[in-house]
């Protein structure tokens, strides 16, 4: 008999009925999509970035466990390692350079086999909390850095991480040290890839150890010149012209005007002097259009600049600046030294930097006496008053102090006068220190505005000091004489008119001073003795890279 029934199916809305496999394959991909709704039942799953109702929790860091051992607590971090076996889930815990092994047992009876499915699914650098019983293991856990373990009945996360990472942070982390990549596959991660994705480069071990010594070095920089009365002062960046009259700097247009990126707080350092600010510093960015792709260049960096007036002698700023930076040296040594510790552990190829407490100290002519005993004597000229140092020779004499005085760490005064700025002192004829020795009173003389008194040498009463055979502050002694700095800037080639704000400050009187800029990149690159600025910078700027 013919089945005569009528299919009164909608054939636009039915659904084909799912097989076993897919109807499978459709509750695991709810389960692995498991959202939380009630923290106070539910165990496990991912919280709604708009969810309102989580509750108030007090969160312990992997570090301080020791103290809640068989404790219930609750930690926050990012998922370092997963590995799912059988009925077991190990998930390594991060909180910056901390590691814990984290365990979820489908067979203790607060958890169960859908929990260990779907915290094994979570992909690498999620955001998740936990919550379980600290332990002791049985044997020690090498790939973590705490003695503990978490036992864990509870696992959210909290933000969810692409699972297709620009490269894996322990790729990141691989270091030059043999015994701790034992038995490791070594992958090296190249800069251009961790600069094109800092963020996420930034969490890498060794970045957190450098940029806690960065911040280490503003801290005590102004910690020793807020000591010794100096004022921090703000100065603007956005300049009319030049900010020293130069040529390499950031040109652009304010409103109508031609204007330029400050490339040094220099000029506005000097009115604050004029001002009667006695002693001033300031941390502030720096910007110099110079096409330098080398290792220690940087289009945008942070500068240390300060200022300062004197008494007697140009060399008692010097003399405060070396103080000064050797409070830092030894500051960096106490307060970050398990980071100092754990960086030379992870680069044994890098000697440690090295200081003493009388720093070597030598004249420009003593520097190249020194070099013209070396391999490149035939380079350094007799006359040197259009001489300056090559970066070569810089290395070569940073090599050279370390072998006579022992330390990595010294400093060079009195350079000819054609390699520094148009605002440096000269030295005169009748300068009592014009060989470097100490005397009572060489301040400057007294010109007045007239073509009297006596004629420039070709030195200037500037100095330079050096890390590892690299120059990582400059300065001088400034002209304090509105004439003199007008001749000196139209003997360099330089429009007056561009900087005669700066000129006529010191037509109503300013004390002798000097002052120095240093780069802050430069001195935390030179310290971990590491091969490139850019790695001490956050998010460097140089001639090929203007983002992130």
């Amino acid at each position: 008999m013919a089945d005569t029934s009528v299919n009164t199916a909608n054939p636009a809305t039915s659904k084909p009925k799912l097989t076993a496999r897919e109807e499978q394959n459709l509750k695991n991909q709810q389960l692995l999509n498991t959202a939380v709704s009630d923290f106070s039942t539910d165990k496990f799953g991912y919280v709604p970035f708009r969810f309102t109702k989580a509750p108030n929790r007090e969160f312990i860091d992997i570090k301080d466990l020791d103290a809640h051992v068989s404790e219930y607590v609750w930690l926050r971090g990012r998922v370092h390692e997963l590995r799912g076996k059988g009925a077991l889930c190990f998930l390594v815990l991060r909180q910056q350079r901390e590691l814990l092994q984290c365990v979820i047992d489908s067979k203790s009876e607060e958890n169960t086999k859908d929990m260990v499915k779907w915290a094994s699914s979570l992909s690498f650098e999620s955001v998740v909390d936990v919550y379980g019983k600290v332990v002791v293991p049985n044997s020690p856990i090498l790939s973590t850095t705490s003695a503990n373990e978490l036992h864990v009945s509870k696992v959210f996360c909290v933000s969810k991480s692409s699972p297709n990472l620009p490269f894996l942070l322990r790729d990141a982390n691989n270091t030059d040290n043999e015994e701790m990549m034992e038995n490791q596959s070594v992958i090296r991660v190249n800069q251009d890839t961790r600069l094109d994705n800092r963020a996420l480069d930034l969490r890498c071990f060794l970045n957190g150890v450098i940029f806690k010594i960065q911040s280490q070095v503003c801290q005590l920089y102004r910690e020793f010149l807020l000591s010794k009365d100096f004022i921090e002062i703000h100065t603007p960046k956005l300049l009319g012209g030049s900010s020293e009259g130069g040529s390499s700097v950031f040109k652009f247009k304010y409103f109508d005007q031609d204007a330029c990126l400050a490339q040094s707080p220099q000029l506005y350092k000097q009115m604050a002097i004029c001002g009667d600010l006695k002693r001033v510093f300031e941390i502030g960015p720096v910007f110099r259009a110079e096409n330098s792709n080398t290792h220690r260049h940087l289009c945008e960096y942070v500068g240390l600049d300060l200022e300062m007036e004197f008494k007697n002698d140009y060399m008692e700023v010097v003399d405060l600046i070396d103080e000064m930076l050797k409070h830092v040296f030894e500051g960096l040594s106490k307060k970050s030294e398990s980071e100092l510790d754990y960086f030379y552990k992870c680069n044994p190829s890098i000697t440690r930097f090295k200081f003493i407490e009388k720093t070597p100290k030598l004249s420009f002519q003593e520097a190249a006496d020194l070099l013209r005993n070396s391999e490149v004597a035939e380079e350094i000229p007799d006359d040197l008053n259009d001489y300056d140092f090559s970066t070569e020779h810089e290395k070569l004499l940073g090599k050279l102090v370390r072998e006579k005085y022992g330390t990595d760490y010294y400093i060079v005064y009195d350079y000819p006068l054609n390699a520094r700025p148009f605002y440096t002192m000269p030295k005169y004829e009748d300068d009592a220190n014009a060989s470097g020795s100490k005397n009572e009173d060489v301040s400057s003389p007294v010109l007045n505005g007239t073509e009297e008194g006596p004629k420039p040498l070709k030195l200037s009463r500037s100095y330079d000091f050096f890390m590892r055979g690299e120059e990582i502050l400059s300065g001088a002694q400034r002209i304090h004489d509105s004439a003199e700095l007008e001749r000196r800037a139209k003997e360099c080639g330089l429009d007056v008119n561009t900087i005669r704000d700066y000129v006529d400050v010191f037509k109503y009187g300013a004390f002798p001073h000097a002052g120095s800029g240093i780069g802050l990149e430069r001195v935390v690159m030179l310290f971990l003795g590491l091969g490139n600025v850019r790695r001490t910078s956050m998010f460097p700027r140089d001639p090929k890279r203007l983002t992130p």
